[in-house]
């Protein structure tokens, strides 16, 4: 009898790789300056066409600065950051709010 994959997604069971900003710029000047598209350099690198798409789309963004539209690398890293913050705030005031509600009732018993 064989193991079978049990996971619904299996893209979920791949490892994400991360790659340095050096290596996306790398890329997106190979597509850029030598005039090749995203796909013949994706397939000489092993990385999926829109993967390198969306590392020169983001590359324009960023080249082009804030105002309207998409976010810039930075304003989306800015952007996490005080997600993240908001989070961790709005868990802290329901702790608080849970432990005046319990020290509330308990000074009236």
């Amino acid at each position: 009898m064989t193991k079978t994959n049990m996971s619904k997604n299996p893209k979920s069971d791949k490892k994400k790789r991360k790659f340095t900003p050096e290596y996306k710029a790398q890329v997106v000047r190979m597509c850029r300056e030598e005039g090749r598209n995203a796909a013949e350099v994706g397939r000489e690198l092993g990385l999926a066409r829109t993967v390198v798409s969306n590392w020169v789309k983001q590359a324009s963004i960023d080249e082009k600065g804030g105002g309207t539209g998409p976010l810039t690398s930075e304003e989306r890293a800015e952007y996490l950051a005080l997600k993240r913050e908001n989070k961790k705030l709005r868990q802290e005031r329901e702790i608080l709010r849970h432990a005046t509600a319990f020290f509330a009732k308990e000074s009236t018993t």
